[in-house]
């Protein structure tokens, strides 16, 4: 249940967060937090990450849909083998698909404000939602890896075990 508690914190963060800008800014506005290089700028996107896929409402609501349910039954089954840090990473994912569908759903577009200059290069303006999902994906890799290197040093001490009782 934690898990999803965390999925709801993420989902109200940003929802909120969304909320303050798209009714206390007016679109393309920008406030400088740290000079030129961090910008809270009003945006919207109408597409995916980095701006592609432009107008295709529809398939994001059914990819979303889809991967929301996939990310629910995992969770649950990563949940009852005893794994802690992936479902805390698949419920930063649920959390920040469920913020960016509530908004494709309502809005037909997705609210991003978080703009990176790194010189004259712009990184694409996201939001927390955005920001949980990577993470979130960043911790589901790290699992992968902690898990495949726990299964080699299993490995390597069950042909230990092997070796010695030969």
């Amino acid at each position: 249940m934690a898990y999803y508690l965390i999925a709801l914190v993420v989902f109200l963060v940003d929802q909120g967060s969304k909320y303050l800008i798209a009714t206390r800014l007016e679109l393309a506005e920008q406030i400088p937090v740290i000079g030129d290089f961090f910008l809270i700028t009003s945006s919207r996107n109408r597409g995916a990450a980095f701006g592609i896929l432009q107008d295709q409402l529809w398939f994001f609501i059914v990819v979303t849909l889809l991967v929301v349910i996939g990310i629910i039954w995992y969770m649950r089954k990563v949940t009852a083998e005893g794994h802690k840090l992936l479902p805390v990473a698949l419920s930063l994912v649920l959390g920040g698909a469920l913020g960016n569908f509530i908004d494709r759903i309502v809005m037909g577009e997705v609210v991003d404000f978080l703009q990176f200059n790194f010189g004259t290069y712009t990184f694409p303006i996201f939001n927390i939602a955005d920001s949980c999902i990577v993470i979130g994906v960043g911790l589901i890799i790290l699992d992968t890896i902690l898990d495949g290197k726990r299964e080699q040093a299993r490995s390597g001490l069950e042909s230990s075990r092997k070796e010695g009782n030969e």
